[in-house]
């Protein structure tokens, strides 16, 4: 028994050392993380005061945009796979290569979402629209989401660019400066949804327009921020140094990149998508749903800071020990991360729960749809550890290049499982919300026992530059 305890320890428990070098990585990015869903709260009640069917509008919008945001995350993260292993391999000749890559591919993902979304944003829209009103306006819902798209479009370039900035910035285990530019953008965003909603202190009273063009602005200082200080300490950062004089990127390089990157980037484009399907699907049950579900995944978002920092670290400690070729180590630090990820979750878990009957009270909605997101926040609550689980085996998993794993783990997986079951029981039965939403968010466990046989073989910790 004792020599069971002592290998357990060993194998799952790191000393002292290994959790001040966790902590110290990912507590910037749980800051950054924290303040973005804090303010989003804030931005959400701000714009509910307006009524139901503002907070409608912004959320659809949002889920929308929300694809076109995963879709360069998934490819600038496929960049980052080798980025970071350069980084391990003190090749900086590579990681301006993988940097360059970024620059293009996230202009040319928001490119194509501009075009798209000027010309059928308000089809998709709609699509969101369908059940019953339930005493809201449809046609002002409508309205209110196609004139905040437009404007979110104004600072999609920005944005897509500070990901190139912040992501590189982060693979060299910088992650205070991308916070800094993140709480600045936050802060500047808040002030300016109080100034621009209301219309205080002389500006012009715009709503939820202007919520939008609150959030573009904040874009361009996060962008400005994050390019001011790279370049000024380029000596710090090589992979800056001469990054523009061309945009030249070797062949091989482009292809292994494409390789592994194409299911990454897919991954992150049918994932989103699918999620957005999901809500949709939940929209069917009425127009109520649609606030409800607002509150309650705001909310998730702030609970979720943890688990979404975790990730981070394992894709940065776990992928720069596989550029360097320890791969045992690589094994044994992930092993660490995952059941830390897990239990700090499951205490953040319990927190949910324990202020699931307060959070919705801050909403201008009605007592049914309070009572609704109420028990949306307890099922994200119990939920909370086997997602932990799951993002802490995705990260995992990607930070050797097995991408087109991921692409069957986590985007073909929610399309044959989460994304049925949405939809059928939303349009075939006449199950509530409540449980449905249930079904569907505890579906991730099937996801979890699959990623740990995978996690068990070992066969992801992998070199690849």
């Amino acid at each position: 028994m004792i020599l069971v305890r002592y290998w357990l320890m060993k194998r799952f428990i790191g000393d002292k050392e290994f959790y001040k070098h966790v902590f110290m990585l990912v507590i910037p990015i749980m800051i950054q993380q924290g303040i973005t869903s804090v303010v989003n709260l804030l931005d959400n009640i701000m714009v509910g005061v307006l009524g139901q069917e503002a907070i409608s509008s912004v959320s659809i919008s949002n889920q929308i945009i929300t694809i076109s945001q995963l879709a360069v995350f998934g490819g600038l993260s496929a960049i980052s796979i080798y980025s970071a292993q350069f980084y391990g391999g003190c090749d900086y000749e590579g990681m301006r290569y993988a940097f360059r890559s970024k620059i293009v591919l996230g202009a040319i993902i928001a490119a194509a979402t501009i075009v798209i979304l000027l010309n059928f944003g308000s089809t998709f829209t709609g699509l969101f629209l369908k059940g019953d009103a339930n005493g809201g306006d449809i046609t002002l819902t409508l309205s209110y989401a196609e004139s905040y798209i437009k404007v979110i479009l104004v600072g999609l370039v920005p944005f897509t660019l500070s990901q190139a900035y912040a992501g590189t910035l982060r693979e060299t285990g910088q992650t205070f400066i991308p916070m800094v530019a993140s709480v600045a953008a936050i802060l500047t965003n808040l002030c300016f949804n109080w100034l621009l909603i209301y219309g205080h202190l002389g500006f012009p009273k715009w709503g939820v327009f202007g919520a939008a063009v609150a959030t573009s602005l904040s874009r361009y200082l996060e962008f400005a921020i994050l390019v001011i200080y790279t370049h000024a300490h380029s000596r710090k950062y090589a992979f800056i140094q001469g990054a523009f004089r061309s945009l030249y990127v070797p062949s091989a390089l482009i292809k292994k990149m494409f390789i592994t990157g194409v299911p990454l980037f897919m991954n992150e484009f049918l994932w989103s998508f699918g999620m957005t399907t999901i809500s949709q699907s939940y929209s069917v049950k009425g127009f109520d749903v649609v606030s409800a579900t607002t509150i309650a995944a705001t909310t998730w978002n702030i609970f979720m800071v943890f688990m979404v920092a975790m990730g981070s670290a394992v894709q940065i400690i776990v992928g720069q020990q596989l550029g360097m070729g320890e791969i045992e180590k690589a094994k044994d630090t992930d092993a660490k991360l995952l059941v830390l990820n897990l239990l700090l979750n499951a205490t953040v878990g319990v927190l949910l729960i324990i202020v699931s009957p307060y959070v919705p009270l801050l909403f201008n909605v009605s007592g049914e749809i309070r009572e609704m997101a109420r028990l949306m926040l307890i099922i994200n609550g119990a939920v909370l550890p086997i997602e932990a689980t799951v993002h802490s085996i995705y990260f995992t998993i990607r930070s050797g290049g097995k991408t087109f794993i991921t692409f069957l783990f986590d985007s073909v997986y929610t399309w044959i499982v989460p994304l049925p079951l949405a939809f059928f029981l939303c349009r075939f039965t006449s199950m509530g919300i409540v449980p449905i939403y249930g079904i569907v968010q505890f579906s991730a466990t099937i996801k979890m026992i699959i990623g740990l046989f995978m996690l068990k073989r070992g066969t992801w910790a992998e070199k690849i530059i």
